[in-house]
């Protein structure tokens, strides 16, 4: 008989922009700092007991490579006796992780797991990575452009697809960053974020090394400028008559995010409240030029396993990997535009590839702990054309 999932704790770094405040921060540094923050949401947890740390990372390479779970979690002070393994489905990556874990909780191999994301995008020297070396075959008509088809061509192919004009797409993301910044105002990131002090040296007149400290305790992305009139004047970056520009898309990003789930024996065990439960997850595949309309079905999807109707939801994070596929997404399900995305999405808040389903599963949980959301829907697209759905209840 598979067993109830609960989700116990989560937190998250702030999310620098890219080559921003944390533009000489580690990753693994990072991710450890989470992990660290997690556990001591949990005092009373006995360490050696977490089955497994489970990591999402989209371009696993450089200073985030080598099994940066592993790295990272040895550096955050976790027992050797405790395994860790990184995973990679690109922008899905952090709730992968923590669908993975579930499972393992599910099947009963584990009452303890420890799951989340990092991601910097400042160590990549390109979106791809640093040594892409993609498969020429993938380039051919046959295998659907997926490589070809850059993100941000497949955003314009669903902007036309779908006619979302690109005053919609500047409008989608002005709100963004408003509702990013009224959160923030109103201290909702609060108790979601473990702030993270960056030390920076340099030398000093004498030879001697500098050090200064900064605490970075908010996400960087949000602002005050981003309004239409400053928006339209951005140039289209993919398509020389596009309408797909860096202000209607999201910020590259650096961050770590890690949630601790834990089965009703683990609750009991380590007297743990939970926050929510797992209810459902799916993942589809659809053709790789329009990427960005994975969650319609995805959606759905989830939707049926779980036996809820979309109604249900009071809460959506829809993460927006572009206004374009993300409006095509709320148009085509016809989603309460007054549930996506209420403290602001990734144009504003910013995008840590294999962070952010995690750090969006803090947001959540932070959420349901104010007593805003009741059902909520975790959903994102996914490059080379995929789609991910998570549902979480309040408890």
């Amino acid at each position: 008989m598979l067993r109830e999932v609960y989700l116990v704790a989560a937190t998250r770094t702030p999310v620098g922009k890219r080559h921003g405040v944390f533009k000489a921060t580690r990753p693994d540094d990072l991710l450890a700092h989470a992990l660290q923050s997690l556990l001591r949401l949990t005092p009373q947890l006995d360490r050696a007991a977490i089955g497994d740390v489970i990591i999402g990372c989209a371009i696993p390479e450089a200073e985030q490579g080598l099994n940066v779970a592993r790295n990272a979690s040895l550096l955050a002070g976790i027992p050797v006796s405790v395994p860790a393994y990184t995973l990679n489905r690109f922008c899905a990556s952090g709730v992968q992780a923590i669908a993975d874990a579930a499972m393992r909780i599910r099947l009963g191999e584990a009452d303890v797991m420890v799951a989340g994301g990092v991601e910097s995008m400042s160590v990549m020297s390109q979106m791809a990575g640093n040594t892409p070396r993609p498969n020429p075959r993938l380039f051919s008509e046959s295998e659907h452009h997926a490589i070809a088809y850059g993100m941000g061509l497949t955003a314009e192919k669903v902007a036309s697809q779908y006619q979302i004009s690109r005053e919609d797409q500047d409008t989608f993301a002005q709100s963004s960053h408003e509702k990013a910044l009224a959160a923030q105002r109103n201290e909702k990131f609060v108790t979601e974020i473990s702030p993270f002090e960056v030390v920076q040296r340099s030398p000093g007149l004498k030879g001697q090394v500098r050090l200064s400290k900064r605490l970075i305790t908010s996400d960087e992305g949000p602002r005050e400028d981003s309004k239409r009139a400053t928006l339209a004047k951005l140039k289209p970056v993919f398509a020389a008559r596009g309408s797909v520009t860096a202000g209607n898309s999201a910020q590259m990003s650096d961050g770590a995010a890690a949630v601790l789930l834990m089965s009703e024996e683990g609750l009991k065990r380590y007297q743990a409240e939970p926050i929510a439960k797992l209810v459902a997850y799916r993942v589809v595949g659809v053709p790789p030029e329009v990427m960005g309309i994975g969650p319609i079905e995805a959606i759905t999807l989830a939707l049926k396993a779980a036996a809820w109707r979309q109604d249900d939801l009071d809460w959506i994070e829809l993460n927006e990997a572009f206004a374009a596929q993300a409006l095509a997404v709320m148009r085509s399900l016809r989603l309460d535009a007054a549930k996506v995305n209420p403290v602001g999405g990734a144009i504003a808040l910013g995008h840590p590839l294999g962070a952010t389903g995690a750090i969006r599963c803090a947001t959540v949980l932070a959420a349901m702990q104010r007593n805003e959301a009741q059902r909520a829907l975790i959903t994102m697209c996914i490059g080379t054309g995929m789609g991910a759905a998570c549902l979480l209840e309040k408890i």
